[in-house]
């Protein structure tokens, strides 16, 4: 089913939308999910989450792209309860090293002021990201969108896992020299 027949169907009220949206995209926002939380029961009720959000913002919204749309649903919750298991019990965690690694390239968000930078940088990101070649980008997007681990991008890839760090190192590099040619604060 095509995501147009699937919207009309959140437009329409009807509740097959959450089974054709389960069946198209379950899979999809499971992946993200998972991929965050590292627990089975907590992926799957963010993954039922994005449906009861969806059904709740569609109407109004119509998303030009419903599988963007549903994914940043499903990583937008997925880090909420991350974030929250953390707060409950202090240690190490795969996310902390994720944003740990790009921690000296975007600056942090804690007033106005530093929003407002912060909605420069998304576009700058946004630009730098267009610049890259196709499988630095995918590479990138991956681990810092996906939290996919090193492993699971050197397979998908197929290179060695240290060549996956190194595009890593090298792309963040490039991502530093990018925002501070823009003017961006680092």
């Amino acid at each position: 089913m095509g995501d147009d027949m699937l919207l009309d169907l959140y437009w329409g009220r009807s509740e097959s939308a959450i089974r054709e949206t389960e069946k198209k995209y379950g899979a999809y926002c499971f992946s993200i999910a998972i991929n965050i939380l590292r627990n089975h029961e907590d992926a799957k009720e963010c993954v039922n989450d994005t449906y009861r959000i969806a059904w709740d913002t569609i109407p109004p919204q119509r998303p030009a792209n419903l599988r963007a749309y549903l994914g940043r649903i499903a990583r937008n919750l997925s880090l909420s309860k991350y974030k929250e298991q953390r707060r409950k019990k202090r240690g190490g965690d795969h996310m902390a090293l994720i944003h740990r690694e790009l921690e000296e390239c975007i600056p942090s968000t804690s007033n106005v002021e530093k929003e407002y930078e912060a909605s420069l940088v998304i576009g700058a990101i946004n630009s730098f990201l267009l610049s890259l070649d196709s499988e630095s980008r995918i590479v990138f997007v991956r681990r810092y969108w996906y939290a996919d681990s090193i492993q699971a991008i050197a397979t998908r890839m197929q290179m060695s896992e240290s060549k996956v760090k190194s595009m890593l190192f090298r792309t963040r590099n490039k991502l530093r020299a990018y925002l501070h040619k823009e003017g961006l604060s680092i």
